[in-house]
């Protein structure tokens, strides 16, 4: 489903701050994979996602998405086959819109928009059964701005709005680092529910070491812009926080330092 071909990435060429983030990575998800991505800070793993998501493109190396190139395709042109959650959680969502009308945005994704603005109700069906499994009370809330809405709230909607029309793949992008310790494993659950229901592939960039341990069927470690660690299966069960930090130590030949994802 997802195909990421000897990547290269360097930002700055050719000056004194001169940073190659990427070296030659290449990863492959098959549908339904869920992959979480921890390093350190320059690690690289959020550049990675940014690749996948078209933020940035890449100097050297492919991306397939579901046997699409979108190597060279525009952040705007891969709407339809991705969704992400950002770690900011009023950069998902329009604070000055309704509920309703951020979904029915979400709902269009990747379709040609006309002059003509409005929602039918089997849209509205649709935007109250899923807000209905977050258990948060958003369904009887449609009308309301979402600027009303907390963090947490507007994570879950952001959450609902990537997964709305299904995507490929699905990029979580540190998406739980900026709520608090109560909210953040709550978003993670319901994130888990809403992957597993759809069969979703989905890539999780996270710090902290525990959440990448418990979710997911699969973790990879990045370090100087390369893949260091890639565990799945029952070894991925078994894997503890001293046994990533000792893999870290092995593989990169220095100690992991990164306090944000030990202490995490």
């Amino acid at each position: 489903m997802l195909d990421v071909n000897n990547i290269n990435k360097t930002f700055d060429p050719g000056t004194p701050i001169e940073n190659h983030v990427l070296r030659g990575v290449s990863l492959h998800l098959n549908q339904g994979d869920y992959v979480t991505v921890i390093g350190g800070n320059g690690a690289g793993k959020s550049t990675l996602l940014n690749m996948v998501a078209g933020t940035y493109l890449p100097d050297t190396g492919t991306i397939n998405v579901g046997g699409v190139n979108l190597t060279h395709l525009p952040e705007y042109r891969r709407a339809k086959y991705l969704g992400r959650v950002f770690q900011d959680p009023k950069a998902g969502t329009a604070a000055d819109m309704s509920i309703e009308d951020n979904l029915a945005l979400a709902n269009r994704r990747g379709k040609k928009r006309g002059f003509r603005w409005y929602l039918t109700n089997k849209e509205r069906e649709l935007f109250r059964e899923r807000l209905s499994a977050l258990d948060l009370g958003l369904e009887n809330r449609l009308a309301d701005k979402v600027g009303l809405l907390s963090g947490g709230q507007r994570q879950a909607l952001a959450l609902v709005m990537a997964t709305l029309k299904t995507p490929h793949v699905l990029l979580l992008d540190e998406h739980t680092a900026a709520l608090d310790p109560k909210t953040a494993p709550k978003l993670l659950e319901t994130g888990n529910k809403i992957i597993e229901d759809f069969n979703l592939t989905t890539l999780m960039v996270t710090h902290n070491m525990k959440d990448a341990i418990k979710h997911g069927n699969r973790l990879i470690m990045m370090s100087k812009g390369n893949i260091i660690l890639d565990v799945s299966g029952e070894d991925k069960k078994k894997l503890t926080v001293e046994d990533l930090i000792a893999a870290f130590n092995r593989a990169s030949g220095e100690e992991f330092s990164d306090d944000k994802a030990l202490l995490g």
